[in-house]
């Protein structure tokens, strides 16, 4: 088989075994849910949760918020919101201050069942007193484009709202159960969706270091906001529970990998540097490893863009045309990374397969493939090339997988 057609085999076997449905079903099963229970579901996983939950449960109302173009369709006794992603937008907070509303009726006896997934910090919000929407968008370009990552841009929103790092609990009496697919390295809680259930421990003291590091620039609403401490209500019967990781996706790939004999090595499950540092890295290993081929070694993990142009792009792409850049000309390899919720950056694809072509492909439209590197365009680079992978609305988050495959 053709190096790229594997590869593109490999992601989509690998996406198809992560989808949340397996996941959300098995633990409801374990834990043996028999009440009637109400459901709240956020983030870009967030219709397909909902749906597996509504498959073995005896579910009284559900609201779902995800992203737009994730939601599937109708789901009985569920009411469906799109909203805003990476930006949030008047949707989100509108469908958040529903959800409140609904949620902060419930009784003691109740059960709120809360499945979260990446993306949720985003389309789940309901702002501190005094902030408007432009202030949070503003907030959440100047962070994109930092290069901080998820962690620090999470400190930085929970603080910003009422209904995250724990406080959403401040609006319910109700028992929770939370399951949670992480799109966070370490599965911080506090982090994913930025923890609407979970209390944050950021001080302003943790926030202010981030401005400072990044040089933001943010009005007096916003830091008067980030002094506020809010206290969470502990009084709430919880339970939280991880079903799903990058660690997961990783070792499903390496399974797909051995089926198609391929020598496996999985590299690392926490990459998060520059996603150029990253192509590089992941390039030079190609170039050296000792692996007998054929050979297919996997990194999973969430890398960051430092925005300094004005093109188009993901860290996904940016990986992967960093490494273009330096294995123009070899033979018999590939090199994907991809996004596993089938979005990156502001872009409708999910990744890119590049190999010893690609910059070759680029150079018949530019004299120097690497402008597109320095203008953070390798969107167009790679579709010059033709090497960008689009998925579309996948209904997962388990953060980014890639690898190397060499024949």
């Amino acid at each position: 088989m053709e190096l790229k057609t594997l590869a593109k085999k490999l992601i989509f076997d690998t996406l198809d075994d992560i989808q949340p449905e397996k996941l959300v079903k098995e633990k409801l099963k374990e834990l043996r849910v028999d009440k009637k229970v109400y459901v709240l579901s956020i983030g870009k996983a967030a219709w397909k949760m909902a749906k597996a939950a509504n498959d073995v449960l005896d579910i009284e109302y559900g609201i779902v918020i995800t992203k737009y173009g994730y939601s599937f369709g109708n789901i009985e006794n569920f009411d469906i919101f799109e909203a805003g992603h990476p930006l949030p937008d008047e949707n989100s907070l509108s469908a958040t201050k529903f959800a409140v509303e609904k949620f902060s009726k419930l009784s003691k006896d109740d059960i709120l069942l809360v499945l979260i997934s990446g993306g949720g910090s985003s389309t789940f919000e309901l702002l501190q007193d005094g902030l408007s929407l432009d202030d949070l968008k503003d907030v959440t370009t100047q962070l994109l484009k930092s290069g901080a990552d998820i962690k620090e841009i999470n400190t930085i929103r929970s603080r910003l709202s009422k209904v995250k790092g724990g406080r959403f609990l401040n609006f319910v009496k109700s028992k929770v159960i939370t399951l949670v697919l992480s799109d966070v390295l370490e599965n911080d809680l506090s982090y994913i969706a930025s923890g609407p259930t979970y209390e944050t421990s950021s001080t302003f003291e943790d926030a202010d270091k981030i401005i400072k590091k990044y040089k933001l620039d943010f009005n007096e609403n916003i830091i008067n906001a980030l002094k506020k401490d809010v206290k969470v209500n502990k009084k709430v019967d919880i339970e939280h529970y991880i079903i799903g990781s990058i660690d997961i996706a990783c070792d499903v790939l390496e399974k797909k990998a051995r089926k198609y004999n391929l020598n496996t090595l999985v590299l690392t499950t926490r990459l998060d540097c520059e996603a150029k540092e990253a192509g590089k890295f992941i390039a030079s290993i190609a170039k050296s490893s000792k692996l007998k081929t054929p050979y297919c070694i996997i990194f999973g993990g969430e890398t960051v863009v430092k925005v300094k142009g004005s093109g188009k792009g993901g860290r996904n792409q940016e990986l992967c045309y960093s490494a273009a850049l330096e294995i123009e000309n070899m033979k018999d390899v590939v090199i994907a990374s991809v996004g596993t919720d089938g979005t990156d950056g502001p872009t409708d694809a999910a990744g890119a397969i590049v190999d010893g072509k690609t910059i070759s492909k680029v150079r018949k439209f530019s004299k120097d493939p690497y402008e597109f590197l320095l203008n953070n365009d390798t969107y167009n680079a790679l579709k010059l090339s033709g090497d960008l992978l689009i998925t579309g609305p996948t209904g997962t988050n388990l953060n980014d997988i890639g690898f190397i495959l060499k024949g």
